[in-house]
């Protein structure tokens, strides 16, 4: 009897530690990937009002104004002027904003600071400044009342 079992043993032990007993095991590889975007976003918008322009007090008038922007850390963007409503021929004007006259009043706006560089994340806002004026000459003659325009700035990774 001692016998059996010993000889059952061994079959047991010998059919535990044989390939064939035990399930193979395999590994794989899972391939993991992504692609942060490249991308900038306006976070304000600007003004650039010059006020009452009085004829009377005479000189050139000059304003500054900002907007708020980021982009994705490391990319390189630059901030263009696609110019405004009544543009013409490279000349920026502002319209009268009453319909019955047809009157438009030039000025200038020019970048000061921030139109290119490089992102540093959504939460480390970065500032374009500009400046506009308005030339004396152009206002003195110019009809009363409320003149407007918009410009558009575009923002490229």
């Amino acid at each position: 009897m001692r016998k059996a079992r010993l000889l059952s043993g061994l079959t047991l032990a010998t059919l535990l530690l044989s390939p064939a007993a035990h399930a193979a095991s395999d590994q794989t590889t899972v391939s993991v990937s992504a692609n942060v975007v490249g991308t900038c976003k306006f976070t304000s918008t600007g003004t650039l009002a010059f006020g009452d322009l009085d004829p009377a007090m005479g000189g050139d008038v000059t304003q500054t104004g900002a907007v708020d922007f980021w982009c994705t850390k490391g990319v390189s963007y630059t901030i263009t002027d696609r110019g405004g409503l009544y543009d013409d021929t490279g000349t920026k004007r502002m319209e009268h904003d009453d319909a019955g006259i047809t009157e438009y009043l030039p000025y200038t706006f020019a970048f000061t600071g921030g139109a290119s560089g490089t992102g540093n994340g959504p939460l480390s806002t970065l500032t374009l400044t500009y400046e506009g004026g308005v030339a004396q000459t152009d206002y003195e003659q110019a009809t009363a009342g409320a003149y407007s325009d918009t410009v558009t700035l575009e923002i490229n990774p």
